[in-house]
């Protein structure tokens, strides 16, 4: 995106007093753009040890020396873990339990640990563990250094945390290795490579879906430590939920199965690339669940069952793999898909540089008048020329905004929000997978069957569908909402917006797609993407131009979503990292938020309008369950020609 980064935010003077076009909005909050980054565990130990020699030195505290222990012997072992495990009736019943689960081997243990062991630890954690906030567009979660990092730390370290070493000992034992494996049926699994970490899930706090295939992972395990004696409620939120694959490499859009977290249990599943998709639910409560989440790697050199190459055929099935996927490709709705429009409506665009009469009349039946005087275009154009991107508040004239607006809220305040995919109803269709998207759209097409069979049938068979919102509003089951969303939609297709655009950008477009969309509370999200990379045909530049008109109605009230804790917003930022670029879908905060392009909270009846080269990642973060309604807008994208390339072309 060219330009400083900055934007311009244009108020209609009209409709609100006090501010003027061309008002500067400061950029993007930061807490919504950077998370600071520390190892936690490291960080908190060795402060303190250093506190405790200074403090020592100066005679001002005494502690007692602990000493550090021997290796476990296996009977130590046995003895951390409820004395069941070793049973082997309990071990024949829990094999057949994972050999039977759906949608994948999974399985639970409750009553894993002795209990006072478990309770020591979470002791432990809380009072000499620091937590980081660390927030991406695919999880919210408060989380430790890798647990790994206990053996780089000396026993004075070490010895403020005697039940966690006890802990991780156990987990990593050959004993429980052997036992785990075996009723998983996975294989082999490695004593020396330890993956482990503590994360808390307050309120707000989640995972979105994804199937842990990174690296060498062979199985993922959480053990889970809310509150002990005190059960833990679905209505909490927070549980881990497991969903099927439509084919490999695509999960379905609903769970199929679903556990609600209670103290001293343990979770765990096989890592299967492509098939072990799953989440986090989001906890709705002000409540913390805490666990410990890790995994088992495959046995590195020098271990029982290690097999030369078999890492580095483990590591190249990664997720980036899987998201370029031909499965994926086929299963990816909506498509990235723009329609042309004629060479000669290019043409008339290019050779008639200012609005008709009769056009200015269609436009403002929609539109606020200020946003079609000359001299406020001119400066809309001069401003988008420089910044690459510009704001238009109060986008829609009053009288039908305030239709809308009452059409809106009519639908969030009584009628029920899907809550699955089969809940969804034409012409709304769900946007999938949901390893990469969630969301409500509707595209001016019909009915899609995300069956295996009906997704070869609409990329491969069946008619070549072009978007017509004018006849979708003409169901004659649609609600006014739904009528009111079409209609704009058909509108922003219409060629005197089309028109208005060359006005405001400079830029002509060449094609075009149009979405309605919806985010609802608790559900829906859009993970970090680029576009194509090739997005230039002839005569075109390599960028889009791409319009959100965001239609929230709660955001009337500019407060209900400024702070960004119920997320919804959009964020661009730069994507000039390569160590990033095998995992797109991560966004990794800092102090430093030079990376953010912009951020655009929910907001009503307004419009952004910004050029995006390939390089810029966007995402629409998650929408938070306790959020006040549903993030609603249209969504648009042109290619583009340049007025100068347009012109030397003729």
């Amino acid at each position: 995106m060219g330009g400083s980064g900055g934007y311009i935010r244009l108020v209609s003077q009209s409709e609100n007093s006090g501010a003027g076009i061309g008002a500067a909005c400061a950029g993007s909050p930061n807490h919504l753009c950077s998370s600071t980054h520390r190892n936690g565990l490291i960080a908190v130990v060795r402060h303190q040890t250093m506190k405790r020699k200074t403090d020592s030195e100066n005679g001002s505290a005494k502690r007692n020396h602990v000493d550090k222990p021997a290796e476990y012997t296996s009977s130590e072992i046995k003895e951390f873990f409820n004395q069941k495990l070793w049973d082997e009736k309990f071990q024949s019943q829990l094999e057949s339990q994972v050999s039977s689960s759906q949608p994948y081997r999974w399985g639970t243990i409750t009553d894993l640990m002795d209990p006072q062991l478990l309770k020591n630890v979470r002791n432990e954690v809380l009072s000499e563990i620091a937590f980081t906030k660390k927030e991406t567009d695919i999880y919210k979660v408060f989380q430790s250094g890798d647990l790994a990092n206990l053996s780089g730390l000396n026993w004075d370290d070490l010895s403020r945390l005697p039940s966690l070493y006890k802990l991780r000992a156990a987990i990593y034992s050959e004993e429980f290795r052997d036992m785990i494996s075996g009723v998983t049926k996975c294989g082999k699994l490695s004593g020396l490579k330890t993956d482990m970490s503590i994360n808390t899930y307050n309120k707000g706090c989640h995972l979105l879906t994804h199937d842990d295939v990174i690296g060498s992972r062979r199985l993922s395990f959480i053990l889970y430590l809310p509150e002990p004696g005190k059960k833990w409620k679905p209505s909490y939120g927070g549980a881990l939920r497991l969903f099927p694959a439509v084919v490999p490499n695509v999960p379905h859009t609903d769970y199929s199965a679903k556990l609600v977290p209670q103290f001293n249990q343990i979770a765990f599943f096989t890592v299967q690339p492509g098939l072990s998709f799953h989440d986090v639910e989001e906890v709705r409560e002000d409540r913390q669940r805490l666990s410990i989440q890790g995994w088992f790697h495959i046995p590195q050199p020098g271990e029982p069952g290690y097999v030369k190459g078999e890492q580095e055929a483990t590591e190249a099935r990664s997720t980036l793999q899987q998201l370029q996927s031909k499965e994926l490709q086929e299963y990816d709705f909506p498509k990235p898909v723009r329609n042309d429009f004629s060479p000669l409506e290019v043409e008339t665009l290019l050779e008639k540089k200012t609005l008709s009469a009769d056009e200015t009349e269609y436009l403002s039946k929609f539109l606020n008048v200020e946003y079609l005087k000359p001299g406020n275009l001119e400066r809309l154009q001069t401003t988008f020329l420089d910044e690459s991107i510009v704001e238009l508040t109060n986008i829609f004239n009053a009288e039908y905004a305030k239709v809308l607006h009452r059409s809106l809220r009519h639908t969030e305040l009584e009628t029920d929000t899907p809550q699955t995919s089969k809940d969804i109803q034409f012409p709304w269709k769900c946007a999938v997978p949901p390893h990469k998207q969630r969301y409500m759209y509707i595209d001016g097409t019909s009915t899609l069957d995300m069956s295996e069979k009906g997704v070869k049938f609409a990329n491969a068979i069946g008619p070549s569908e072009a978007p017509n919102f004018s006849v979708t509003s003409q169901a004659h089951q649609l609600s006014d909402t739904d009528r009111k969303l079409c209609e704009i939609s058909s509108f922003i297709k219409s060629r005197a917006f089309r028109k208005w655009l060359v006005q405001v950008t400079g830029l002509v477009p060449t094609s075009d797609q149009v979405l309605a969309r919806r985010f609802r509370p608790g559900h829906d999200f859009i993970l970090a993407t680029t576009t194509e990379k090739d997005l230039a045909r002839e005569n075109e530049l390599n960028l889009l131009l791409e319009a959100t008109f965001n239609l929230t109605p709660t955001a009337a009230n500019s407060k209900t979503w400024a702070s960004g804790e119920f997320g919804g917003y959009e964020l661009c930022m730069h994507n000039d990292d390569e160590q990033d670029e095998d995992d797109p879908a991560i966004y990794r905060g800092g102090n430093d938020d030079s990376s953010v392009l912009y951020t655009g909270q929910c907001q009503w009846n307004t419009l952004c309008l910004m050029l995006r080269d390939p390089t810029v990642l966007k995402f629409v973060k998650y929408v938070s369950v306790n959020a006040k309604g549903s993030r609603w807008d249209i969504s648009c994208q042109w290619n583009v020609q340049g007025e100068e390339e347009a012109e030397e072309e003729n």
